[in-house]
């Protein structure tokens, strides 16, 4: 499970305005620096997704969310240590990422990884990371590397290496709006 070299050359590119091609908690994604607006602009392009779609950010520390959610609801933190499914979280008043990550509500969908590669990459980059699923809108989301297209593989600046054999079914995440009086609204289980 050597994936130093990845997580370096992943580095390099997120720093540098650039596109990963990378593995998650769930399926393969595409990802940049969350508060680089040129890169979140790759990303559109790449997926010909219109930017009223909104793209998550992943993080790797629940205090994270004190710098991307402005007053967040400390019952946050409660529901976060009864997750068990990855589970991406809408939060009102979004902070500190690229505008075009923003819709007009001000929300932001956050997910907190539990995957080791992913927490590695994120606690060394510290940033959040965007993560968009593997693929042109509107296609099906690939479940495994091999299913991702040539196209997408050619326009990341860096694919990474581990994982890319892996079979392991992995599912798109649960996600649940944190409303303003501590009830949860569930999008996608």
């Amino acid at each position: 499970m050597d994936f130093e070299p990845d997580i370096e050359h992943c580095l390099n590119v997120l720093k540098h305005g650039g596109l990963i091609l990378y593995p998650t908690d769930t399926i393969w994604g595409i990802g940049c620096d969350a508060s680089n607006e040129e890169a979140v602009q790759k990303i559109f392009l790449m997926k010909r997704r219109p930017e009223k779609k909104s793209m998550i950010i992943l993080l790797a520390d629940p205090r994270d969310i004190l710098k991307y959610v402005s007053q967040p609801d400390p019952r946050i933190f409660n529901y976060l240590e009864t997750v068990e499914k990855p589970t991406t979280i809408i939060y009102e008043g979004a902070i500190g990422i690229a505008e075009s990550l923003i819709p007009p509500d001000g929300t932001i969908g956050i997910r907190l990884v539990k995957d080791v590669f992913c927490r590695h990459l994120i606690k060394r980059f510290r940033k959040p990371i965007v993560s968009t699923s593997a693929n042109i809108s509107g296609s099906p989301a690939p479940r495994f590397f091999d299913e991702i297209s040539e196209e997408i593989v050619n326009e990341v600046d860096y694919t990474v290496h581990y994982r890319q054999q892996d079979k392991t079914q992995h599912q798109p995440s649960a996600v649940v709006k944190w409303n303003k009086d501590g009830t949860v609204t569930v999008i996608r289980s």
